[in-house]
C-alpha cells in the first residue's frame, strides 16, 4: 500500500459504524477501518491518557481513537458538538499529537450544529474531487438505510423479550446488518429491508396484554452505546420488559434542532429554556412515560454530565407527580459492571411487585 494511502476511522457508538462506514467508502473513496468492538481495553487506554475528571464518552472515544492509529490508521474523524463534548475534538487531537501519532484530524462539526452541507465541506477537504451528486446520493441512502436500522432496533427493543424462539430477532437483524455492507443501490436497500423486516415480523409472539414497559433516557452516548451502560437494554429484554428509547442519530442529527420549540412545549410545566444538550429532551420524554403508563424509566449519564444533573431534580419532580419510579444510573472508567446490573435487577423487582401490588388493588400512591 502507498505510504501516502488515507486510511480513515471513527469512534463507534452501537451499530452506527456500519453506514458510517458505508458512506465513506462510497463517498471519501478511501480505505475504512471500522472501529473495533468496545472492550475493557477501549476505556482503560482512553482513560489512561484522558483528564481525570472528562467525561466517559470522552475517554471511550479517545480509546477508540488510539487503537485505530495502532492499526494504521491516519485520518481520524471527530463529531462531537451539544455541550462541552464540542470542544473534544481538540482536546483530543492535542493528547494524540503529544502522544508522538502521526495523523490528519477532521471535526466534521466545529458547531453544535450538524447539516448535510456542513458535511460535504468537511468531506471535501479530504477528497477536493468529491461530487455533489454522488455526495447527495449517498448520503441520502445511509440516511434511509439508518432509519431502517433504527425501525428494525425499535420494533426488537419492544418485542424482543416475548419472541417463542429464544434471539431470534437479534439474529435476524444481525444478518440484516451485515447484508449492508454489499448494498449498491436504493433498490437494493429496500429489498434487504423488506426480506427481513418481514422475517422479523414472522417470529411468533408471546405478549401478554399486561406487560412491563420501561424507558430509557438521558446523556446521548450513555443511552445508545451498549457497551458503555453495561447493554442495560438486552438485560431488561431478557427480563420480558418491552423498552422504549427515543434517542437515535437521525433524532439527533435531523429533529432535535428543528423540532427545539417542539420539546420546550413538551415539557410543560417541567422546563421553560432548553438546559442543554439532552437535558430538556429527557424531561419531556419523562413526562411522555409518565403519562402513558409505563412501569419506570432509567435515566443513564456519565459521571458529572452537567445537563443531565441540572435535570434531575425536574426529573424527581415528574417521578413523583406521576408516580413513577426512576432509576439513575452513572458511568465513568470506574463503574462495576456488576454494580450496575444489581441495581437494575432490584429495579426490576421493585417495579414488578408494584404492578403486582395495583392489580391487586393494594397499591397506595
Amino acid at each position: 500500500m502507498n505510504k501516502t494511502a488515507k486510511v480513515l476511522s471513527f469512534p463507534r457508538l452501537g451499530n452506527y459504524h456500519i453506514p458510517i462506514a458505508f458512506f465513506v467508502r462510497k463517498v471519501l473513496q478511501v480505505e475504512v477501518l471500522e472501529p473495533l468492538p468496545m472492550t475493557r481495553r477501549t476505556l482503560e487506554v482512553g482513560a489512561k491518557y484522558s483528564p481525570e475528571f472528562v467525561c466517559v464518552p470522552f475517554k471511550y472515544n479517545l480509546g477508540n481513537f488510539i487503537e485505530a492509529l495502532e492499526r494504521g490508521a491516519n485520518v481520524l474523524v471527530q463529531a462531537g458538538g451539544g455541550c462541552r463534548f464540542g470542544y473534544y475534538a481538540e482536546v483530543q487531537e492535542q493528547i494524540l499529537r503529544d502522544l508522538g501519532y502521526q495523523f490528519e484530524f477532521i471535526n466534521i462539526v466545529p458547531t453544535a450544529k450538524i447539516t448535510p452541507w456542513s458535511i460535504y465541506k468537511k468531506f471535501k477537504e479530504i477528497n477536493y474531487n468529491l461530487n455533489i451528486l454522488r455526495f447527495i446520493y449517498y448520503f441520502y441512502l445511509v440516511f434511509r438505510m439508518t432509519k431502517m436500522m433504527e425501525s428494525m432496533e425499535k420494533y426488537i427493543r419492544e418485542n424482543g423479550g416475548f419472541a417463542t424462539k429464544e434471539k431470534s430477532l437479534i439474529t435476524i437483524y444481525q444478518q440484516f446488518l451485515t447484508s449492508l455492507n454489499t448494498t449498491n443501490s436504493w433498490s437494493d436497500l429496500k429489498r434487504k429491508y423488506l426480506r427481513y423486516n418481514r422475517l422479523l415480523k414472522a417470529i411468533e409472539l408471546d405478549k401478554p396484554s399486561d406487560y412491563l414497559k420501561i424507558g430509557i433516557i438521558g446523556e446521548l452516548y450513555t443511552a445508545m452505546e451498549p457497551f458503555s451502560n453495561c447493554d442495560i437494554e438486552t438485560n431488561l429484554i431478557s427480563k420480558k420488559i418491552a423498552v422504549t428509547r427515543l434517542t437515535t442519530v437521525t433524532y439527533l442529527v435531523f429533529d432535535k434542532l428543528r423540532n427545539r420549540r417542539q420539546i420546550i412545549n413538551a415539557a410543560g410545566q417541567y422546563a421553560t429554556y432548553s438546559l442543554g444538550a439532552d437535558g430538556t429532551d429527557n424531561i419531556a420524554r419523562a413526562k411522555y412515560f409518565g403519562e402513558h403508563g409505563y412501569d419506570g424509566i432509567i435515566h443513564t449519564k456519565p459521571f458529572a454530565c452537567t445537563p443531565e444533573v441540572d435535570a434531575m431534580p425536574i426529573l424527581q419532580k415528574i417521578s413523583r407527580d406521576y408516580n413513577i419510579p426512576i432509576l439513575y444510573l452513572s458511568f465513568d472508567a470506574q463503574t462495576s459492571e456488576e454494580g450496575i446490573l444489581t441495581r437494575i435487577e432490584a429495579f426490576y423487582d421493585m417495579v414488578k411487585m408494584r404492578r403486582d401490588r395495583n392489580e391487586k388493588g393494594l397499591f397506595r400512591s
